[in-house]
């Protein structure tokens, strides 16, 4: 509720109902629409929308995590349905398999692609089960590698080429994206042209920034920390303008969450552990809390492009 208290006091419309899997609405027992009833009365009552459920955000393909995984994912279909919300998110996950490269000694992942028998095999099923219920499947394509960069990650939708095969391949038309623009500009990669070829697919948006220093990639390289760094919208290089007009043409039909605790200024900052002077930003920045005053650059940079869009 202290989600909602907030989101209502800085003027926003919509929220994701994030951390799901650690709710009580997760819970094995059978207490989970009651509780759900509560969460969306009360976002009705404070004149919010629940945009999407953020089911799990690790790797339902790692054998540990794939019964929990399913098990989570199947209840925030169910969720979601009850409260009828339409979009349930999370990561696809990756089948990780390495083998030793003979020539250096070290071990290599295996290609993520190898493995689309097996991450179509998980999600259809899941997403057959979705549709039946009225609700779609949304991939964030976070590579969950250094450097924000699809290397060593366990993301299967980390790099568009492999979102190409997957939708190439399925069958369930209610299977696509929860995009975000910071995770392609890391990469290089254009948001709007990315819009312009998987806009069909894109059924919930992570409005997230980002900035590539390129005083530090010219001397160091793309890997290297502090080079590509996530930012609140408007602090970074995206030019939102044309990702929302991108959306709106190719029929964008949700909202925009702002996704915050990334900006490495625009953040709370915690206390530091010891008294002693630090140069590092952590505790030079510790104790300052800044995130809602980012939020709220973000949401002044959105409103001008998105009113009227209900």
């Amino acid at each position: 509720m202290a989600e909602l208290d907030r989101a209502q006091r800085l003027g926003f419309q919509s929220i994701e109902w994030v951390a799901f899997d650690q709710s009580p609405a997760a819970a094995s027992d059978g207490n989970w629409r009651a509780y759900a009833g509560q969460i969306a009365a009360a976002a009705q009552a404070r004149d919010i929308r629940i945009s999407a459920v953020a089911a799990l955000y690790r790797n339902p393909l790692d054998p540990r995590q794939t019964e929990r995984a399913r098990a989570l994912f199947t209840r925030a279909v169910e969720v979601a349905a009850h409260i009828h919300v339409r979009t349930v998110a999370g990561f696809a996950g990756a089948v990780i398999e390495t083998q030793l490269n003979e020539r250096g000694g070290n071990l290599v992942y295996r290609a993520f692609e190898d493995y689309l028998p097996q991450v179509l095999a998980f999600w259809e099923p899941l997403a057959r089960f979705a549709a039946d219920k009225g609700v779609r499947l949304a991939f964030e394509h976070c590579p969950q590698g250094a450097w924000h960069l699809p290397v060593m990650g366990y993301n299967f939708f980390g790099r568009p080429a492999l979102w190409e095969m997957f939708f190439h391949e399925t069958k369930c038309a209610n299977i696509g994206l929860e995009w975000d623009p910071s995770h392609l500009i890391c990469q290089f990669i254009d948001p709007i042209a990315n819009i312009h070829k998987f806009g069909a697919r894109i059924f919930h948006v992570h409005a997230k920034d980002a900035f590539i220093n390129r005083r530090l990639l010219e001397e160091y390289g793309i890997c290297h920390p502090g080079v590509a760094e996530h930012r609140m919208p408007g602090l970074g290089q995206a030019n939102w303008a044309e990702i929302i007009h991108a959306l709106l043409r190719a029929g964008y039909d949700s909202d925009l969450n702002i996704e915050g605790w990334h900006d490495p200024v625009f953040r709370d900052w915690e206390e530091p552990p010891a008294p002693e002077p630090s140069p590092s930003a952590s505790k030079t920045m510790a104790g300052r809390k800044l995130e809602e005053a980012g939020l709220l650059i973000a949401k002044r940079t959105l409103e001008p492009y998105t009113a009227g869009t209900e």
